[in-house]
């Protein structure tokens, strides 16, 4: 499959708009993070997380909350989970004196709902291990993002290292806007989609900086604004068939892969798209903002043939 585009489409022409697109969107998903803030899981925020089935269908949300309300177990959070008759439920205490917990939960929840309340899943997570959880998330984004920073420094030169890193920022900054503006559960399976996110947008750069480096050497009297249109139509093809392969089967987990599986599947959904999207239109502009040229990379070259 090759993607034709007509003669005279110039990527260049619509990196001013875009850029200024993609940084009211950088904005925007700051603003909203600072004052939603996130809705961090269990994972992060410590507490109690129970999947419950109940025999009756008829059995609603509030019906379910009043109960725990009564139970004076803290902030209760209640949300349908898969079937009709599924419920998550998010409570603020993780731990008690009681080894009967739990079955003291589910024996009041069943007395007042009138039906069994099958406790499919009980999580139990501590402030002191989600708070360690929170720190070791972000650190393995951070320790990732600098590792990409120092990959492609050494590769290519350190205006392609600016690109790429700042593409990256860009697909993070924006995927977790969208999660806290919808109110997506933050766990540590988003912060695993968000990594391979990183991994995924890295592939897609590292694919049309190689083929700008090779043509940077092949032309060495084209500007670095005809060199990085032209680099981009020949590897369009290849990114879109890749980016569009990766939704399909993402997309397909999505909707079949049940609730667990929701929100990661829809971090990497929205990753893709920002991540194919940044690599074109984020990433190559400011190779041009920089003014890369031929010297340094024939240089290189130079320098390698030499040896």
């Amino acid at each position: 499959m090759i993607i034709r585009l007509p003669q005279d489409f110039l990527f260049t022409n619509h990196y001013r708009k875009l850029n200024i697109l993609s940084l009211i969107l950088i904005v925007l998903s700051v603003f909203i993070i600072l004052f939603k803030g996130l809705n961090l899981g269990v994972d992060f925020k410590g507490g109690t997380l129970i999947e419950i089935r109940t025999d009756n269908t008829n059995v609603n949300i509030g019906e379910i909350r009043q109960s725990f309300l009564k139970m004076n177990l803290g902030d209760v959070t209640v949300k349908k989970f898969g079937k009709k008759n599924d419920f998550l439920v998010k409570i603020e205490i993780s731990k008690t004196d009681d080894k009967n917990f739990i079955k003291t939960i589910n024996e009041k929840l069943s007395a007042d709902l009138g039906t069994k309340a099958n406790f499919r899943r009980v999580e139990n997570v501590g402030p002191k291990v989600s708070n360690e959880l929170l720190q070791a998330g972000l650190l393995a984004i951070s320790l990732s993002l600098a590792a990409m920073l120092i990959y492609i420094w050494i590769r290519f030169e350190w205006q392609f290292s600016l690109a790429a890193i700042a593409a990256l920022i860009h697909d993070v900054i924006i995927t977790v806007g969208i999660f806290s503006f919808l109110s997506y559960e933050v766990n540590l399976s988003i912060v695993a989609a968000v990594l391979t996110i990183v991994g995924y947008s890295m592939n897609d750069t590292v694919v049309i900086f190689d083929r700008i480096r090779e043509n940077l050497r092949k032309f060495s009297k084209i500007s670095i604004s005809e060199i990085s249109d032209t680099s981009t139509k020949e590897t369009l093809s290849r990114t879109l068939i890749t980016s569009v392969t990766t939704l399909l089967a993402l997309l397909s987990i999505y909707i079949f892969g049940g609730a667990i599986l929701k929100g990661f599947s829809f971090a990497m959904i929205i990753g893709v798209i920002v991540g194919t999207y940044s690599s074109i239109f984020v990433a190559t502009p400011i190779l041009n903002y920089t003014k890369v040229n031929q010297k340094t990379v024939l240089k290189d070259k130079d320098s390698v043939e030499n040896n």
